[in-house]
């Protein structure tokens, strides 16, 4: 490990559903210490060895979270990690931070570390913004006169200098992900982990969260960072994991990386038939309430069969979007979706607001759809965000992130009229437009002119 930060071999994490731990009472587990002692004392008793009692549990029950992972990051390494949900990215951090512990396999990590993964993680909820910040760095093992030295960079950065003297456990999500960020990234740890948290803070925290792991990059120090933003992404690692259902399918260049995810997503798109079955696997969860849900997508072609639900479109054709949502309550909503290349670059955005369109929603279940005309997307794969919001104070209730909604295909290359169906030249291909030229005047050279005037 002469240049690795951090080496990960046959990393493996397994869990059963529904499975709790055994209760005992204490006076039991006291009767049990002499017959432990006499058992280790003998070389029987090991704690890590579980083969005896999976033997005999459910095995349906179980399930792996993650399975045969292994991969190294070089010591100055900013690595990426994407997947959907429940693709086992959480987990990999997770025991790469040392809060959970792996089944199988083992890993190395070389240098301080420092993570943030979910939101408070760390922090004391009955100590203060101050407080936490010299409990976090004395964790991250530097001393008193280190962390005072780089206190006030974390208070301006995290924008918490009027609550700085207040018990955490009254901030809010928001200011919890700015100071654990800024504690992370200013107390120098040599490898800072960093998961999907920060799309809990507002759009410019992101941005301030975003350049400064830029900085961080260009220090040298080793990141490994998690997120749904594709184009982050790609701006900020060269190399990047893919995880599918808790296996490494794919560790290498960024853009290869990302082809093959959002490949991925489209197949599931087909194989799932744009069903709320499967709906887990975009959805995101934080901050989002649980009143109104998004059952189901698709796409209709104007004119075709109502029924008929594809996400394979002619280029410039019109088409409907169609949205099913389940609602527990009555309430006032607005929904909106994205359209993103295959690279998470966004290309439009179409919210209801913006047309005066409120939904009235009632308990039960109702369907939403949005026609769009002649909107010319380039030919390919477009993924989507969609969100429903409550329309009075902004709540979200639900979101899908990189929902595969797109596929768009040339039409009538055959006469002209569509050249070069394989270039890349962004996401909207304007065939409507009028082009003329005009010969440029010319100067008579036996005319009486000046330089001027030609």
């Amino acid at each position: 490990m002469s240049n690795i930060a951090i080496r990960v071999e046959n990393l493996g994490k397994r869990y059963r559903r529904g499975a709790d731990a055994p209760y005992h009472r204490f006076s039991e587990l006291l009767q049990r210490i002499p017959s432990a002692a006499i058992g280790a004392a003998r070389g029987v008793f090991q704690p890590n060895n579980k083969s005896g009692a999976i033997a005999t549990a459910d095995r349906s029950n179980e399930f792996w979270a993650l399975k045969d992972v292994s991969f190294d990051v070089q010591e100055g390494e900013v690595l990426g990690v994407i997947g959907r949900n429940g693709a086992g990215k959480s987990t990999l951090l997770k025991i790469l931070s040392r809060i959970t512990e792996p089944t199988t396999g083992r890993f190395g990590v070389r240098g301080r570390l420092a993570s943030l993964l979910e939101v408070g993680t760390g922090f004391h909820p009955e100590l203060t913004g101050r407080e936490n910040i010299y409990l976090s760095g004395t964790i991250l093992g530097m001393s008193r006169a280190e962390i005072k030295r780089h206190f006030d960079e974390i208070v301006v950065f995290a924008e918490i200098e009027e609550a700085l003297d207040t018990p955490v456990k009254r901030y809010s999500s928001g200011m919890y992900v700015r100071l654990g960020f800024a504690i992370a990234a200013h107390l120098q740890p040599e490898i800072l982990i960093v998961d999907e948290v920060l799309a809990v803070g507002d759009a410019a925290f992101q941005k301030k969260c975003l350049g400064k792991m830029g900085d961080i990059a260009r220090t040298g120090q080793t990141v490994i960072f998690v997120s749904h933003l594709l184009p982050t992404i790609r701006q900020l690692t060269n190399r990047c994991l893919l995880l599918e259902r808790g296996r490494l399918v794919f560790c290498g260049n960024t853009s290869q990386a990302i082809d093959r995810y959002v490949e991925g997503s489209q197949q599931a798109s087909v194989d799932t038939n744009h069903r709320n079955s499967e709906f887990a696997i975009y959805r995101r969860d934080d901050q989002c309430g649980f009143e109104v849900r998004i059952t189901s997508v698709g796409i209709r072609k104007v004119g075709g069969d109502q029924t008929a639900i594809t996400p394979v479109l002619e280029f410039g054709e019109d088409f409907e979007f169609v949205c099913e949502i389940e609602s527990q309550i009555e309430t006032k909503a607005r929904l909106g979706f994205s359209i993103a290349r295959s690279d998470g670059s966004q290309v439009t955005l179409v919210w209801s607001q913006d047309a005066n369109f409120e939904l009235s929603l009632c308990a039960g279940r109702q369907t939403v759809s949005c026609r769009v005309k002649g909107l010319p997307l380039a030919p390919g794969k477009y993924l989507s965000q969609i969100g429903i919001a409550d329309t009075a104070i902004g709540r979200t209730y639900d979101v899908l992130v990189d929902y595969p909604l797109l596929d768009i295909h040339w039409h009538a290359i055959q006469d002209g009229s569509l050249h070069y169906p394989n270039r890349s030249w962004g996401g909207i291909q304007w065939s409507d437009v009028e082009w003329s030229i005009q010969e440029a005047m010319r100067c008579d050279q036996d005319a009486d002119c000046t330089e001027s005037s030609c």
